[in-house]
């Protein structure tokens, strides 16, 4: 009889072995999302804030690359990195970017020819819906019950024409910035496009007529950029304080 019964025996399920002999808290880990799964904004936009706590920091942390300070007359040449597409790119993705064209300025150009500046900055937020992945998951998990995601990453929205990357340098280099960017293009999904501007640096301000405005003394240096004096309010801001003092007395005298 008990070999009988030893026969009909059903052996038991693989499944139910490997969760019955391995501990509770060895599940098995879920890999990091790819980036497509993000890539289109969907609904509103979720910053970081007093009621989205635990963000994780953005894998970006620097925007501003090269030589950084230098007066606009010396980087008069620019180029950018115009996006072709609604979409969101991670601060990973902004990252690898901003590598790849610091690493091709710094070998092409020199480290003392150029300032980049990463133009979007990742605040929105990402969230994920966690479920393990593991034997017997099914009893341990909720599925869609509560399925208001943690959050995960953060991403920058950017929108058609929106600048992604910008590059001043000198004249001659002009070329070697905008491969550059042409590099950096593969970081990123979608389309962009690469724009070599005829402003000046990265002023508002064609070439001929920052030199119109500079003659007159109509600019400030401003650091990276410069200062617009309008032909409105008090002479003295146009000409200076002396020049109007002097030209006060000389009408005062007549």
């Amino acid at each position: 009889i008990l070999a009988q019964a030893l026969c009909f025996a059903q052996p038991p399920r693989p499944a139910l072995l490997r969760f019955a002999h391995a501990p509770e808290h060895q599940l098995v880990k879920m890999g990091r999302r790819p980036a497509r799964c993000y890539r289109y904004a969907h609904g509103k936009p979720y910053p970081k804030s007093r009621f989205c706590r635990g963000v994780p920091d953005p894998k970006i942390r620097i925007f501003d690359c090269g030589k950084k300070k230098q007066p606009c007359d010396d980087f008069p040449a620019c180029a950018h990195l115009v996006v072709d597409e609604n979409q969101q790119l991670t601060s990973e993705c902004l990252e690898a970017a901003r590598i790849a064209t610091n690493k091709y300025m710094i070998t092409n150009a020199g480290r003392d020819f150029f300032h980049i500046r990463i133009r979007p900055h990742p605040y929105h937020v990402l969230r994920i819906n966690k479920t393990l992945s593991c034997a017997g998951a099914d009893r341990l998990s909720t599925g869609m019950r509560g399925a208001y995601g943690k959050p995960y990453g953060t991403a920058a929205r950017v929108k058609i024409g929106q600048v992604l990357i910008s590059i001043r340098t000198k004249e001659e280099k002009v070329q070697v910035a905008a491969e550059a960017l042409r590099r950096a293009k593969f970081k990123f999904a979608g389309r962009q496009k690469v724009h070599v501007s005829s402003k000046m640096g990265f002023t508002p301000f064609g070439k001929d007529e920052y030199n119109k405005w500079q003659a007159c003394g109509r600019l400030i240096p401003n650091g990276i950029d410069v200062k617009w004096l309008s032909s409105r309010g008090p002479l003295h801001r146009l000409i200076g304080r002396t020049a109007y003092a002097e030209l006060a007395a000389a009408e005062l005298a007549q």
